[in-house]
């Protein structure tokens, strides 16, 4: 069904402010880490360090530690799941959602089918299943034992093949604050300790996701999902949402009980991690993106760290750790004129974010061209 102007419109600002109140961004919550995981579906951790800058920048009283916490416990979990990339999820929803999401790693398979000629799927993944059962396995050995039995295939497809046709989870000391660790890969059964759960039906995921991202429109969560086709989940769900459209009139829809702030609500900076959800989980990014900067926060593949100004980005920042231990600088390079005021509240927040995460002062920020 096409939006029509019988929706309420929503300003790009109304929807700002309605995802950031829904992403606890426009005032930290005393919410727990796993609770905060849980709500926001996941957080993208391609890196280890994000879901704790990310965690930071939502939670009142958040440490670092927390985190690593759940993770030793096995209460969350880092996995391949939506956009085919890694998140940080709780247990219940690394065994829930990662079997949604299994259409779109059929997919990534058939993108290296070229390299898996001669291979049998079934078998490929009962083979990667026994030997990362027997003991968690780096992806170079999975690699080495799959080509062991198919010698003319790509060892990347391989490897790519048992990543998608199995759930996953990359073991600690992977993941964990202040320590590192090599990939090491077990099946989120193993991992977690229980039997593989039903996947999560599409309709209860899109109401979690409009709960942590709407209001949204169907594009949108197929952005942010990795899943196509999803016009007919959210027709089955009109009759229990609302709906509202765009400045361009694209049809959008949300939780009828869901926060939505009035547009001038105050908006306070946010110091984000490089890939946060925030900025890649819409197909029109403008509610939080301007368009003169949305080519900004990336160069190549990499995305850069950002911060938010008034609930847009503003800019990038990076952390240089003080080695000897005295400190931290933190260099922040706005992509517009900021105000005094709004430089005295960027560089407020700098120094907050250094002090949970490092527990040292922020001994300098320093604002770059």
């Amino acid at each position: 069904m096409a939006a029509t102007t019988r929706h309420p419109v929503l300003s790009a600002r109304a929807l700002g402010r309605a995802t950031l109140e829904r992403q606890l961004l426009l005032r930290r919550t005393p919410m727990s880490a796993k609770h905060a995981v849980a709500h926001l579906v996941g957080l993208q951790a391609q890196n280890p360090k994000p879901p704790y800058y990310a965690l930071a920048a939502r939670l009142d009283g958040f440490r670092p530690g927390e985190l690593s916490g759940l993770m030793e416990s096995r209460e969350v979990a880092r996995i391949v799941t939506i956009r085919s990339t890694i998140h940080t999820h709780t247990a219940a929803d690394v065994l829930g959602l990662r079997p949604l999401v299994q259409r779109a790693r059929d997919r990534e398979v058939g993108q290296f089918r070229k390299g898996l000629v001669g291979v049998d799927l079934e078998r490929l993944a009962a083979l990667s299943r026994e030997l990362v059962e027997e003991r968690p396995r780096t992806p170079k050995e999975i690699r080495t034992a799959l080509l062991a039995h198919w010698p003319d295939a790509d060892p990347l497809a391989l490897s790519v093949a048992a990543r998608c046709l199995l759930p996953l989870v990359q073991v600690t000391p992977r993941g964990l604050w202040g320590r590192g660790g090599q990939v090491a890969l077990t099946t989120a059964e193993a991992w977690l300790g229980t039997e593989e759960r039903p996947a999560y039906t599409l309709e209860d995921t899109v109401r979690r996701y409009l709960g942590a991202f709407g209001p949204a429109s169907v594009k949108d969560m197929q952005t942010w999902s990795g899943l196509t086709r999803l016009r007919d989940t959210f027709d089955r769900l009109r009759p229990e949402l609302v709906t509202f459209q765009d400045e361009h009139g694209a049809e959008l829809f949300d939780l009828p009980d869901a926060p939505r702030p009035d547009p001038e609500v105050p908006a306070p900076p946010r110091f984000l991690p490089e890939f946060d959800n925030l900025l890649l989980s819409h197909a029109d990014r403008t509610r939080v993106v301007p368009k003169e900067y949305k080519d900004r926060t990336w160069q190549g593949n990499q995305a850069h760290p950002t911060f938010l100004v008034d609930g847009l980005v503003a800019g990038v920042w990076r952390l240089e750790e003080d080695k000897a231990g005295e400190g931290a600088v933190v260099s922040v390079r706005p992509f517009g004129r900021l105000t005094r005021r709004q430089r005295d509240e960027v560089a407020e927040e700098a120094g907050r974010t250094l002090r949970i995460m490092t527990g040292a002062p922020a001994r300098d920020v320093r604002f770059v061209d």
